[in-house]
């Protein structure tokens, strides 16, 4: 028995590994996701530095922060207040966007607190994919492996490092409204959209990264950004069309939602007491209703008032013209619990990918009111599924709101897709949070996996591409016409030199 027990914490201890987590961007939703997995780490027995903007009010025992002070104050230079301007915005121009926002990545290397942790030493490397590609170099400084985590499953980013296919033919780009279902324009815009993230990629944000490591970790100047060990998707097939993932990326899409918890007295009775039930909204973190033109933020209490549901309606407002009075105003609200909720009978949302994956635990139908990034994909894919209905936000009326609601609340078909929903999402082998903490010791213990990375990955993307092939056969084919006309033209030529030697 004794020698059991010290066996047993003998691979405990073997198990125990020193992990560093970076999520660097200044955006409360990222870092919900970057603590729950920080803290899934911790609670496993791993040592767990955590680098981010934020803090975690209660950490857990083994869970270090290491704070980037000031990224949410200066957050506004580099993002706009007003979310609601980028709904409009082209698909390609949001490139350029985010392409500003990457090269704010100095702020990272050149804060106090990073450039102690250089003095450290780590196992592991879990780092957020989000236009940070030269962060990826902390890899080489530690030489240890890199864990990439996916904020919206498979995209251009993911497939590139691990060369994992995705055809255009029904795969969307990420910041378009598609759905797997595309027509002749929509495939041919959508191949278009991902040639010019491809040249971006590797003509401008690959080479501009590359000067932030010469920079700031010069050891590491050639580093491959493309080595990364694995990958970690929040996506999951139950709330999105499945796609192809070679054997280094794993879905573990869900894994920051926790069973429901009591609900504070007052939304409880308030949840209660709704015997035509309630419905929930709320546009997320970031977007900010104080922001909305009057003439939308009329359309909605007008139309939300004329119900007999109440609404709880998650607002940074203490109150709004024309507040209906079975609205109910917070500017913060346990969502997930809510949701959780038998008398919650929709849910309105911006469609962010955190919001999906808590309205499909619990089986609710949404009204999505996509604004930018990965919404107007997820409310497409949502409205696809059958589980939600779409509008948009810029443009919405009262009578189309008024339409979409009834059908949503009255149509059976959206709860009973939702229920179905949930019921593929908790239908698993294991937890998400358990498959990813499984992984992340894989991973580790055997020094990055490199027997599951495919050998495309290591290609040059002309031959990835089989460009080379492709210009064999047209020289395979090709030399011999050229030939062929080549001595066809000289033998005509001489024989039409002969004709006028004859005459004369």
């Amino acid at each position: 028995m004794k020698f059991a027990l010290i066996f047993l914490c003998a691979v405990s201890w073997v198990e125990c590994y020193k992990i560093l987590v970076v999520f660097s961007a200044a955006s409360p939703s990222h870092f919900m996701l970057c603590n729950a997995l920080g803290r899934g780490l911790a609670k496993a027995g791993h040592e767990v530095t955590v680098l981010s903007p934020f803090r975690d009010k209660n950490p857990p025992k083994n869970y270090r922060e290491v704070v980037l002070t000031g990224f949410v104050e200066n957050k506004e230079k580099v993002m706009p207040l007003n979310f609601f301007e980028l709904e409009n915005m082209h698909p390609w121009l949001s490139i350029y966007s985010m392409m500003s926002v990457s090269n704010t990545v100095n702020e990272t290397f050149e804060h106090p607190n990073f450039k102690k942790l250089l003095n450290e030493k780590f196992d592991l490397i879990i780092m957020e994919q989000f236009v940070f590609e030269s962060l990826k170099a902390l890899s080489c400084h530690f030489n240890v492996p890199l864990i990439m985590f996916s904020i919206v499953g498979a995209n251009l980013w993911s497939n590139i490092d691990t060369a994992n296919p995705s055809p255009p033919s029904y795969i969307p780009d990420l910041g378009l409204s598609y759905s797997s279902k595309m027509n002749l324009w929509e495939r041919t815009f959508n191949s278009l959209t991902v040639l010019i993230n491809i040249f971006n990629n590797y003509l401008y944000y690959y080479p501009t990264q590359r000067k932030f490591v010469q920079k700031y970790l010069p050891k590491c100047a050639n580093y491959d950004f493309n080595n990364v060990s694995f990958y970690l998707m929040n996506s999951h097939e139950s709330t999105s069309e499945p796609v192809p993932m070679v054997p280094n990326m794993i879905n573990i899409g869900g894994f920051h939602i926790n069973p429901p918890k009591e609900l504070p007295k007052d939304l409880k009775e308030y949840l209660d007491n709704a015997k035509d039930g309630v419905i929930y909204f709320s546009m997320g973190s970031n977007i900010q209703f104080s922001k909305v033109k009057p003439e939308i933020r009329d359309t909605l209490t007008k139309t939300l008032g004329k119900l007999k549901q109440k609404v709880l309606w998650k607002c940074d407002e203490d109150t709004l013209h024309g507040k209906p009075d079975n609205v109910k105003l917070g500017k913060w609200f346990p969502q997930s619990d809510i949701l959780a909720h038998p008398n919650v009978k929709l849910f309105i949302t911006h469609g962010g990918l955190l919001s999906t994956f808590e309205t499909i635990y619990h089986g609710v139908p949404v009204l999505t009111l996509p604004v930018f990034g990965d919404q107007k994909l997820n409310a497409a894919r949502m409205e696809t599924l059958g589980y939600g209905i779409k509008l948009t936000f810029s443009a919405i009326t009262e009578p189309d709101l008024t339409e979409a609601l009834n059908k949503l609340l009255n149509d059976p078909k959206y709860r009973e897709n939702a229920k179905m929903r949930s019921k593929l999402f908790h239908d698993r082998p294991i937890k998400p949070m358990d498959e990813m903490i499984y992984w992340v010791e894989y991973i580790a213990r055997y020094n990055g996996a490199p027997h599951l990375q495919v050998a495309g990955k290591h290609l040059p993307w002309y031959q990835y591409l089989l460009l080379d092939v492709v210009l064999l056969v047209v020289l395979i084919v090709t030399i011999p016409i050229v030939l062929l006309y080549i001595i066809c033209k000289k033998l005509c030529c001489s024989g039409n030199e002969k004709k006028k030697q004859k005459k004369e």
